[in-house]
């Protein structure tokens, strides 16, 4: 798999999607949304892959949208294909990181700026480095954060930080990210690869049907009544069992009454090495 600007790393059925403009601090280009909806694409069918952990080259992971190329060379200049790659650029963020099939992971090294907030929402995880600068620089240049922003903050940011950092400029680090939980946990930026690919193996040994399942069922939960959203989990136990052939009973469960391990201890897995 090539593409023009990532770079793709796959060990241990992860794979790492590294977004390589770091002379541009990663900013996305439209070239940039054209591959990622590739290789997101790509990667959903990789058998190799299980998890995937989206970084950047560089001391950047994203300093949002290339303003020159998205903006100055295409909107009002060109509006059709503005309008191609505007949708290319809210629905991988968006639609595609929001329902991939495989679990996904934002590790925040370095810049991460106004539209890169979507990606970080957009991932399932999301680890820092403490040293990592993020912030919502659209109302530096007389704008708002839009497109998928606006909804990527009311998702996750509480209301009270996500109008503070909007409306000001402000930037903050990987430890206030943390504090605010719009990142899982930061770490020093040396250790920042070792703890998010131990976390991204630990999550790639589980059964792929049952973490489909957590994601899908948080998701579609989330907008959902409470009676849907027991239909719909029920639902997806059957479809777990069918995909595993049962084996979440036979040996998840089995293994649990014959004592061979602990479930609030222990992944399953382990047992099997």
């Amino acid at each position: 798999m090539t593409y023009r600007t990532l770079k793709i790393e796959v060990a241990d059925k992860v794979a790492k999607l590294i977004l390589n403009r770091p002379d541009k601090k990663n900013a996305m280009s439209p070239a940039l949304h054209e591959d990622m909806t590739r290789a997101l694409e790509d990667l959903r069918y990789d058998e190799d892959v299980a998890v995937v952990v989206i970084t950047g080259a560089g001391n950047s992971f994203c300093a949002g949208m290339d303003l020159k190329e998205f903006f100055d060379d295409l909107k009002g200049k060109k509006p059709k294909e503005y309008d191609r790659i505007f949708r290319l650029a809210t629905d991988w963020r968006g639609r595609t990181l929001r329902y991939f099939p495989k679990p996904t992971i934002a590790m925040v090294n370095g810049f991460c700026f106004g539209g890169a907030f979507s990606i970080v929402e957009g991932c399932d995880l999301a680890v820092a480095a403490d040293e990592a600068t993020f912030g919502l620089s659209e109302i530096n240049f007389r704008m708002f954060p839009g497109g998928s922003v606006s909804k990527s903050l009311a998702n996750i940011m509480h209301s009270r930080d996500a109008l503070l950092y909007a409306m000001s400029g402000r930037t903050f680090d990987g430890k206030k990210a943390s504090e605010m939980k719009f990142v899982n946990f930061s770490v020093p930026l040396a250790q920042l690869e070792l703890e998010t690919m131990k976390l991204a193996r630990e999550i790639a040994a589980k059964d792929p049907a049952a973490l489909r399942a957590c994601k899908d069922g948080f998701r579609f939960s989330l907008e959902m009544s409470w009676e849907a959203s027991i239909s719909y989990t029920a639902a997806k136990e059957e479809e777990v069992a069918m995909a595993q052939n049962g084996e979440w009973l036979k040996s998840g469960i089995g293994d649990f009454v014959k004592g061979q391990y602990k479930p609030g201890l222990q992944g399953h897995e382990g047992i099997h090495r």
